[in-house]
């Protein structure tokens, strides 16, 4: 995993999360069989090869700019995505928009809601520091713009309905 974060750093402080790549695999494996954190998975055949990270705003506190977020808030979204990863072998080929069309599936199962994300915007970044995905990519998933967040960083939100 990149950097050996496990998509760890969205949730809150634990006790156990000691910011080593085994730390984090274990706290997030926790998380997972606790029912609190989620990723839709893509597959190529067994092997995930991406994922989007997204949860409750309660599961998910930590967001970069968060002071600045917070000042211009009306209130909390239902759902977060804050993270993608995409194994260096299948980036750019829209493996990114496979797994966040399989988060909005998963939050319409749960009962949809508002979903929120902080794509990147602006200067030109290395795919591989993407994590958080672009501006683009949630446009094209029917997200729209709130709000500038941090320097290089947009607020954007959808409601996805309850599957029925």
């Amino acid at each position: 995993m990149w950097g050996g974060c496990w998509c760890t750093w969205f949730h809150t402080a634990h006790a156990e999360k000691d910011h080593s790549a085994e730390g984090n695999r274990a706290l997030k494996e926790r998380l997972v069989h606790e029912g609190k954190a989620h990723a839709a998975l893509v597959f190529d055949g067994d092997v995930a090869v991406a994922w989007c990270e997204y949860g409750t705003s309660e599961e998910l506190p930590n967001i970069y700019h968060r002071k600045e977020y917070e000042a211009e808030l009306d209130r909390l979204p239902d759902y977060r995505i804050t993270c993608f990863f995409v194994d260096r072998r299948y980036r750019r080929k829209g493996i990114a928009a496979v797994a966040l069309r399989g988060a909005l599936d998963l939050i319409a199962q749960a009962g949809g809601g508002v979903v929120e994300a902080y794509p990147h915007e602006g200067k030109k970044i290395s795919a591989s520091f993407l994590y958080n995905g672009t501006r683009t990519l949630f446009e094209d998933a029917g997200f729209h713009y709130d709000r500038p967040k941090g320097k290089n960083h947009t607020v954007m939100s959808t409601t996805v309905p309850a599957a029925s």
